[in-house]
């Protein structure tokens, strides 16, 4: 089992800068799992004497803050990061100021056991205020979506093709190839003199020519991808088109994620964040246009709306990678074509490999569970994709978030050696993901079903295609918080330059997915299969979290598991009480307010319920002295009050 080396003992004063071997030489593939970071040698590399420009000015403002001493500043070694004592700008390595108005990064600090919590809850919250906006919007643009070309055979059409390249966007915005890119980058900005711009830029180019190859020949072939998908051949040429227009996306979802990679280890959240928002209102724009074009008598799609539903998907997810360029300049980066090989591209290929096998056989579960879905009901993908999405709408908000904030962080920790620092922030994010997403999970398994009437009763979507959708979102909300410890394990993996596991575990989760996929036509009913499904991918991520467990101690030892295990018993707890005072209040309350149209009930009970449930968590809560309340309560205060 790898063990690191202990980092300076708690309350040690900060000595003179001094190099740190092996802190900051990125792992090879083969050592991933077994040599820590700490333990390798490093290279003699001709020092200047001075820090980078960037550090340089940051160490000058903090100097200047209320309270900063400019001897202590100058004397910290890189580590973890602050700015002195400002309550608006404090951060996490290696973040600026969430206020995106400095182009410096702020001065590095000594590492300390004492590293606050709130911080973390501080920067992902600045990031959950464009998320929430971006899925919001995002959620907009799948109502919209699903009212114009309905959840039966278009939709799903639409939705098969769009699979092709959203895998990798969902990858990505999980943070998958991001969290291997992330390190590196840390560790060539801690290596190099020019803060990782030229390593950045040979990143850039050679990732660049990888995806266009890539994406053409993905597009060349894209009646082979669709044909895994669709058992019966009369389905398969209306997605085949939309895979036509939808696969170059391909290309700008992997070019997207490296500017945000680039952009978050230079401290840099904003544009990436906002990004999201940008393709979401250009797709609505192209639903609007859709409606005013006309449609074919027997209800299906002309090739006008086929190409404007089409290309107006991609020209947003271009302009969601475009955009993000400008941003890169004004950190002082600029993207050269510079080809030629670092080492360290080495490692990153290594870990890339292990990534793009993640990518393999995830789609494998994928491609089995869509299969299954369109065999019995040529509407089942269009249902259990936009109810996947849904799912994701409060993972996207708080998990999302919180798994960027702290990625940075960990990785830190795991290149210095702390493991007991990244043991911390596992133990963090568990007890942060149960106190937000459990109660959601709950409320969604309860009221699941009204929410799918109430909000997809819309146009060409028809009301039993939304209770079907609402029972899907039902069935698998119960996968809500494993997913997101999952996904937080996968990243302390991630952090440890070890892609290797995650993809072991993906292996794991997939094994037990497909056979169970397959056994839901057996065993259910046509209408059921879906919800089966469903409920089979959420048992997923249960399996996922649970070896995910059994991994990190073998690697780490002992965790935090007992603290864990508290927060998620009384904010489950609480999340019981809740919901049925808001099942109680509800009955009764339709029995005073009896009749109304089907979506009007199913408002007033998804409106009712979702409130009083929310009130009640809250006080049941701070009634069970639940201590990760307060920081997720305070930071929301302070979004509210922007």
């Amino acid at each position: 089992m790898p063990s690191g080396q202990p980092g300076p003992p708690p309350g040690s004063p900060p000595g003179p800068r001094a190099p740190d071997p092996g802190a900051t030489r990125p792992i090879a593939a083969r050592d991933a799992v077994t040599v820590p970071a700490r333990a390798l040698p490093v290279e003699e590399r001709p020092h200047t004497g001075r820090p980078p420009a960037r550090v340089e000015e940051a160490t000058t403002r903090l100097g200047a803050l209320p309270g900063a001493d400019a001897a202590t500043v100058r004397a910290a070694p890189l580590a973890s990061w602050t700015v002195g004592d400002s309550r608006d700008e404090t951060v996490l390595l290696p973040r600026p100021p969430l206020e995106q108005d400095a182009p410096a990064v702020p001065a590095p600090r000594a590492p300390s056991d004492d590293r606050d919590d709130s911080s973390l809850v501080k920067a992902s919250g600045g990031m959950a205020v464009a998320t929430l906006v971006s899925r919001l919007t995002g959620f907009l643009r799948t109502l919209a979506l699903a009212a114009t070309i309905g959840l039966e055979l278009v939709g799903s059409a639409f939705q098969i093709a769009n699979t092709l390249p959203n895998i990798i966007f969902e990858l990505l915005l999980g943070g998958v190839l991001t969290s291997v890119v992330i390190p590196v980058l840390v560790r060539a900005a801690k290596e190099d003199g020019d803060d990782g711009d030229a390593f950045a830029q040979k990143l850039l180019s050679g990732a660049a020519v990888s995806l266009l190859v890539a994406t053409a020949i993905a597009t060349i072939a894209a009646p082979l991808l669709v044909l895994p998908y669709i058992e019966n051949e009369a389905y398969r040429p209306l997605a085949t088109d939309f895979a036509y227009l939808l696969l170059p996306q391909i290309f700008f979802y992997g070019m997207g994620a490296l500017f945000g990679a680039i952009l978050n280890a230079r401290a840099v959240f904003g544009p990436a964040a906002w990004a999201p928002v940008l393709n979401n209102v250009v797709v609505l724009a192209a639903l609007t246009v859709y409606w005013f074009l006309p449609s074919p008598p027997d209800g299906g799609i002309s090739t006008t709306q086929l190409l404007v539903v089409g290309l107006g998907s991609t020209l947003g997810i271009v302009l969601q990678a475009v955009v993000m360029l400008p941003a890169m300049r004004r950190t002082g980066f600029r993207w050269r074509w510079r080809f030629g090989w670092d080492p360290r591209l080495t490692a990153f290929g290594g870990l890339a490999a292990w990534v793009i096998g993640y990518v393999v056989i995830s789609q494998i579960g994928l491609t089995a569970i869509l299969r299954v879905a369109f065999s019995a009901d040529p509407g089942g993908p269009s249902v259990y994709s936009n109810a996947w999405l849904l799912i994701q709408v409060p993972y996207g908000v708080l998990g999302v978030s919180l798994l960027t904030a702290l990625m940075p962080r960990m990785s830190a920790a795991a290149a210095n050696g702390r493991l007991d620092q990244v043991v911390a922030d596992l133990s963090l994010g568990s007890r942060l993901s149960t106190v937000t997403l459990l109660p959601v999970s709950a409320i969604l398994t309860v009221f699941g079903s009204q929410l799918g009437v109430a909000m997809f009763s819309l146009g060409r979507s028809g009301g039993a295609s939304a209770a079907t959708l609402g029972m899907t979102l039902s069935a698998s909300a119960f996968g809500l918080l494993p997913m997101a410890v999952t996904m937080l394990q996968l990243r302390v993996f991630y952090a440890m330059a070890d892609a290797r596991t995650p993809t072991l575990i993906m292996v794991v989760m997939t094994v037990v997915k497909v056979p169970l996929a397959y056994l839901c036509p057996v065993l259910l009913s046509p209408d059921q299969v879906v919800l089966g499904l469903a409920a089979v991918n959420a048992f997923g991520f249960v399996v996922g979290m649970v070896v995910g467990d059994v991994w990190l101690r073998i690697r780490l030892g002992r965790l935090d598991t007992r603290r864990v295990l508290r927060t998620m018993l009384l904010t489950g707890l609480a999340s019981v009480m809740a919901v049925l005072v808001a099942v109680l209040l509800v009955t009764l309350l339709e029995r005073v307010v009896p009749g109304g149209s089907a979506v009007g009930r199913a408002w007033l009970t998804v409106g009712v319920g979702g409130i009083v449930s929310l009130l009640v968590l809250v006080v049941a809560m701070r009634l069970l002295r639940v201590p990760e309340l307060d920081p997720v309560v305070s930071r929301l205060r302070r979004l509210v009050g922007r």
